[in-house]
């Protein structure tokens, strides 16, 4: 039925949203389906160039911001179509470039509610049921990290913030002379948080074999005055390495340094009992970063910071009158600025949480093995093939190999003709003094015959 000429359009929330809603959801599904079945591949091939021809093609003269509106069909038609088949579709098996995940159906479906109902988590009177169900989420997540009575986390947009705030809550309790200890192999956030928060230029360690070493920070640190922060890694970004947690904490303990670990990559292994065990002293530390947009299978974003006692938290707190009136607050609404430093903050716990309740602690432990197995076959594939030289056996689920005999400026070439021909999407990175190419597998629907696929395509392309 059409609405009366001057009537607005329609809501996605109240009575009527559903109804509103679901029309609407079957073109976008339609436009999903066509979309996928234009780009016939992991990405479109043609390129940046062709990409963006193809994009200002379908918005055709009138563009983004017609004089007349299109309406609301066409318009989901056009752009979702158009953006489905210019994807980068992390739901397909070659698609493995990065750390970003195909995110599980139920966790999309449970992000459109939370965008019909559009929370705002920075004041409860904004969003009731989500603050609550927030403070449930993050309680019981960092239970997962700390054995302490008072573990609790803050829900980020992913590993980057969740760092600026664990270096941000250091600098609180030691103050502007802060000295920040990382390794070459830790994620760039965290010399970027040292700058962006006017501390003392962050001092970068070598880490010649990946992983942070012991002696070389115990080094740095005999020689480091004042109070200082170490940064360790629980999945690094180029190999999915481990830093030897225990033996970085008895130093930080020794010489009095704060310890916070970069587990974005890695956190969510404390899930799986046969993984685990690599994650060994990760509670000894004073923040954990997890992302959940990683081996959490969530859409962007959904990071976590965690820290073993919720009073470490205090220096984020923060009033402004029309949000957490003191008044307010003493009558018992409860205060949800000291929770971020964003304002605005969609309600991202629900999506993490109904994913938590529909698969459960061992639906999430058989995906995280999954994808592990995944990898270390890809690992023994490409090590008992003569065309190719495999780094290392995977830690998580990255795999860095190479075609053999291949020079670094093949190497980068191959993988380029694979983009721009839209038909596999591998990363890249630098090991031992070569370029290497980098498989991040995230796909629990990958099989071995999708693998064989990947090998005999990059066969073919290398010769």
């Amino acid at each position: 039925m059409t609405a009366p000429p001057g009537t607005p359009p329609p809501l996605a929330g109240g009575p009527h949203g559903p109804d509103a809603l679901r029309p609407l959801l079957d073109t976008v599904l339609g436009a999903l389906t066509t979309g996928a079945e234009d780009r016939r591949g992991p990405l479109p091939a043609g390129g940046p160039d062709h990409v963006t021809a193809r994009l200002r093609t379908a918005l055709g003269d009138t563009g983004l911001l017609p004089a007349h509106g299109t309406g609301d069909h066409e318009a989901l038609r056009t752009l979702v179509r158009t953006l489905a088949a210019g994807a980068a579709d992390p739901a397909h098996p070659l698609c493995a470039a990065h750390l970003h995940c195909p995110p599980l159906a139920v966790a999309a479906a449970a992000d459109l509610a939370a965008s019909a109902l559009n929370p705002s988590l920075d004041s409860w009177d904004q969003a009731p049921a989500a603050s609550a169900l927030e403070a449930l989420l993050t309680r019981t997540l960092a239970a997962e990290f700390y054995d302490t009575p008072h573990a609790d986390a803050l829900v980020t947009t992913g590993g980057t913030e969740a760092n600026q705030l664990a270096v941000l809550l250091a600098r609180e309790r030691h103050g502007p002379t802060l000295s920040v200890l990382h390794g070459a192999n830790a994620h760039h956030s965290v010399p970027r948080a040292a700058w962006l928060l006017g501390l003392p230029p962050a001092t970068e360690l070598p880490t010649p074999t990946g992983i942070l070493d012991p002696a070389r920070l115990a080094e740095a640190l005999d020689t480091t005055p004042g109070p200082t922060l170490v940064t360790a890694t629980a999945g690094t970004t180029d190999a999915g390495l481990i830093d030897p947690i225990h033996r970085i904490a008895d130093l930080c303990d020794r010489y009095g340094a704060d310890l916070h670990i970069d587990a974005a990559y890695g956190g969510l292994l404390a899930l799986s009992p046969r993984h685990r065990d690599k994650l060994a002293g990760l509670g000894r530390a004073h923040s954990v970063t997890i992302d959940l947009h990683k081996l959490g299978w969530q859409p962007v974003a959904a990071g976590l910071l965690a820290v073993p006692d919720t009073t470490l938290l205090t220096p984020l707190a923060h009033q402004a009158d029309y949000l957490n009136a003191t008044d307010d607050t003493e009558a018992g609404l409860p205060d949800l600025l000291g929770r971020s430093l964003r304002t605005t903050r969609r309600p991202d716990a629900l999506k993490i949480a109904t994913t938590l309740r529909a698969l459960g602690r061992d639906g999430l432990t058989a995906l995280i093995d999954r994808t592990i197995d995944t990898a270390h076959h890809l690992a023994r594939l490409l090590d008992a093939h003569p065309g190719f030289e495999l780094h290392a056996p995977p830690t998580i689920s990255t795999v860095l190999f190479r075609p053999t005999h291949a020079d670094d400026d093949h190497l980068a070439t191959l993988r380029r003709t694979l983009l721009h021909q839209g038909r596999a999407v591998l990363g890249r990175t630098h090991a031992d003094g070569r370029l290497w190419l980098k498989a991040t597998l995230l796909n629990p629907h990958t099989t071995a015959e999708d693998l064989d696929s990947l090998i005999s395509l990059l066969e073919g392309t290398h010769r």
